[in-house]
């Protein structure tokens, strides 16, 4: 079975993760949310999502590379409050690089290219966030896109959920050309 990971923190953007949630698993994905604590966490509007697995597990070397291992894809919803604290994890900078590194797929909308900036992956690269982090892009070496959903190798992003349903259809099919090639983690 397919697995994503969804990396974020209490105080998402609410449709940024409600949204994909389900249409990762309506698209056969099992699907591993992970942020500050297990159990309920709760969006900006006040939405609960169940909460998987912490993000603190990121600090131990293996547990990175098991789900390096194990999964396909990462998505990184936004909100702004919990991107200033997503962003602060050593850990999670750290597997979202390793991500990178070994070429896997990351799905990206709005404030989630923050994580992406920390992480320092972006330069070089075409990507879309949300319009008032245009600089912020720029300033990681990116070059910004306000198109409604932006593919640039592994990364796929969209400025804002009013794109979601482009974007989700973009991101699945992306995933599954990329994945009659898998990369060899090793």
């Amino acid at each position: 079975m397919k697995k994503a990971l969804i990396i974020t923190w209490e105080r998402f953007q609410d449709h940024e993760l409600v949204f994909p949630y389900y249409s990762l698993k309506e698209n056969g994905f099992e699907v591993t949310l992970m942020a500050n604590k297990v159990g309920r966490i709760y969006g900006d509007m006040g939405c609960h999502m169940p909460c998987d697995v912490t993000t603190d597990i990121f600090l131990d070397e293996d547990t990175r590379k098991f789900y390096l291992k194990n999964y396909d894809v990462v998505l990184i919803p936004g909100g702004v409050k919990s991107l200033e604290k997503l962003r602060q994890e050593k850990g999670v900078l750290k597997f979202i690089q390793e991500w990178n590194a070994a070429n896997k797929t990351i799905f990206s909308i709005c404030n989630g290219a923050q994580l992406l900036i920390s992480a320092g992956i972006l330069k070089g690269r075409t990507i879309s966030g949300y319009y008032s982090i245009d600089v912020d892009i720029e300033n990681a070496g990116a070059t910004y896109s306000r198109g409604p959903v932006v593919v640039d190798g592994n990364i796929i992003s969209t400025p804002h959920y009013d794109f979601m349903g482009e974007w989700m259809r973009t991101c699945v099919e992306v995933h599954e050309q990329r994945s009659y090639n898998p990369e060899t983690i090793i």
